[in-house]
């Protein structure tokens, strides 16, 4: 039998890989270096693109059916869903100030830690609490209808940097991580 949280749990996997790499750029940054803003960049475009249009659109619909089976999580549901808006809303603001430190403009240093602090400790703890609250109560509760239901909610679009065949303007990023993947063994 095929485990129906498995593909996000997956994705979880390459997102908190994205996260860290995102924090060492952001604690370069702290100590006073000029980290690789190309780099921070492509993590938040692909965060904001493929994970705020996709994982999260199909999320909210498994947070929804899930409710109607575990009516203890509604609260933990609802944070989780306020915590996409919130999500959003700070890769927005983080992808603001990292594309303007690329065009040369100087901003307050504060304003790009401040904005890449709220952006990974949201994203850290969302993940942790899906993982650990939501994701096992998912695979025990939710029916096939249910998944189905899931699956329709978003349409399918293969993933542009852990992908078969990453999209070009992500390649360079998909290399950086499996360096990264290597240096770590």
């Amino acid at each position: 039998m095929v485990d129906p949280v498995a593909p996000w749990r997956e994705e979880h996997e390459c997102f908190v890989r994205l996260l860290r790499l995102l924090q060492k750029q952001v604690d370069v940054f702290h100590a006073g270096v000029e980290p690789n803003y190309a780099l921070m960049q492509g993590i938040v475009s692909y965060l904001r693109e493929y994970s705020d249009h996709f994982h999260h659109p199909r999320e909210d619909v498994a947070f929804e059916r899930l409710t109607s089976h575990c009516p203890e999580v509604e609260l933990i549901v609802a944070r989780l869903r306020q915590e996409h808006r919130v999500i959003a809303h700070t890769g927005a603001t983080l992808m603001a100030h990292v594309e303007a430190a690329l065009e040369g403009s100087i901003l307050p240093r504060e304003q790009l830690e401040a904005a890449a602090a709220t952006y990974l400790i949201y994203y850290q703890n969302h993940i942790r609490t899906e993982e650990t609250t939501i994701l096992v109560r998912a695979a025990q509760h939710l029916t096939a209808e249910d998944w189905e239901a899931v699956r329709a909610a978003v349409p399918v679009a293969p993933d542009p940097l852990f992908g078969v065949d990453p999209q070009t303007r992500f390649r360079e990023l998909r290399r950086q991580i499996e360096q990264e993947a290597h240096a770590e063994e």
